[in-house]
């Protein structure tokens, strides 16, 4: 595990959406739904703390390195998980669509182009689960709304872009520095949670009493969260001290 540094500054953010931002959250049949959040994996990308190659192929398609890309910034900056402010507006918009490739497969959350860009073992139990298609693919899809605003706090003294792009879709979203604050160091005591917090952030002694879930993918996201131990107070929001980019966890 990496030494924990102590932020002593913190922005809190707002995100504007100038356009609807799509995440496959959930998928029930052939809908596929966008929560109302946008979680912090996701920021840190559209921030450009961390870099992804543009296509993924083979082995590395079912790889994702949050690991290697995130840990190495836990000395350096942290973001929460985006709330919103208020209620949020979604929409729904149906596609019909036909890849352009000579061959191609429907998975779970994309479409295979090519053979190589199959998994090494299949997670159904059907022997044809993968087998190649020559229809097209329907569905609807559940996005946040334009106009929607969320919330959240940047640790560190990293730039901060003025506009940021996120999502399935690379949708185009304003952001804002609302306050600049200060954080303060709260002894270890019983406390209430105000943010969305990361459940793969937390750090691993912390006494977790009672919180609710956002069940996305990656990776859980926790609110209302109730625990014992030591937090960290920017402004109005208290946390719990010592986050960062999953835990800490060189592993």
């Amino acid at each position: 595990m990496s030494e924990t540094k102590t932020f002593t500054t913190a922005k809190l953010v707002e995100l504007w959406c100038a356009e609807p931002i799509f995440f496959a959250s959930r998928e029930l049949s052939d809908t596929y739904y966008t929560e109302g959040t946008i979680g912090n994996y996701a920021l840190a990308y559209a921030l450009g703390w961390a870099n992804s190659p543009y296509r993924l192929t083979g082995k590395e398609t079912a790889k994702p390195k949050y690991i290697e890309h995130l840990t190495p910034l836990a000395e350096q900056c942290y973001i929460l998980p985006a709330w919103p402010v208020n209620d949020v507006a979604f929409r729904f918009e149906q596609f019909n669509a036909l890849s352009d490739a000579y061959w191609y497969a429907m998975m779970q959350n994309r479409v295979a182009t090519a053979r190589e860009d199959l998994p090494t073992h299949r997670s159904g139990k059907k022997p044809n689960s993968f087998r190649p298609s020559n229809f097209p693919q329907m569905g609807r899809l559940r996005m946040i709304e334009r106009n929607n605003r969320f919330q959240t706090i940047i640790f560190g003294d990293r730039a901060i872009p003025e506009y940021i792009r996120v999502g399935k879709f690379s949708s185009k979203v304003r952001v804002d520095i609302r306050q600049e604050l200060s954080v303060y160091a709260l002894p270890a005591d019983q406390y209430t949670c105000n943010t969305y917090l990361n459940s793969a952030d937390i750090p691993p002694n912390l006494q977790m009493l009672a919180f609710d879930v956002i069940s996305i993918p990656p990776v859980s996201l926790l609110k209302n969260l109730q625990f014992y131990g030591e937090a960290w107070q920017i402004g109005d929001f208290i946390v719990p001290a010592n986050l960062q980019f999953l835990g800490g966890r060189d592993e």
